[in-house]
């Protein structure tokens, strides 16, 4: 099967797709409907990566000192909790596919960034 980048060349755009944590979780039925959309975009090559994220560190650079922060934060709403990398052909692909996204998934927060630098 020719990936996104084959068919589109230079054409193809990467999009992350990041969830924000501080909503229902999912229960058994938004599991399967996300798995089907899962399957539906790695069989069409632009599904990329997806996964679920740890709490994480948070790291702050100042005039030469380093932070490190541990989780819990104190808004979870703040943390990401999962995320998407999507090859499409333009922004307006990758919105849509994150409006079909956030229709099935329901209340909630995200963002959707052009991811730039070498071809992965």
């Amino acid at each position: 099967m020719d990936t996104t980048a084959e068919i589109f060349g230079d054409l193809a755009m990467r999009y992350l797709m990041t969830v924000n944590g501080g909503g229902s979780p999912p229960d058994e039925q938004l599991y399967a409907e996300m798995d089907r959309f899962v399957e539906e975009l790695t069989r069409a090559g632009v599904l990329l990566a997806t996964g679920g994220l740890d709490r994480g560190t948070h790291v702050v650079a100042s005039a030469g000192n380093i932070t490190l922060t541990d989780g819990p934060f104190a808004e979870s709403k703040e943390v990401i909790v999962s995320f998407a990398l999507l090859e499409v052909r333009s922004k307006d692909e990758a919105l849509e596919l994150a409006r079909r996204f956030w229709k099935m998934v329901g209340d909630g927060e995200g963002d959707i960034r052009q991811v730039f630098g070498p071809e992965g």
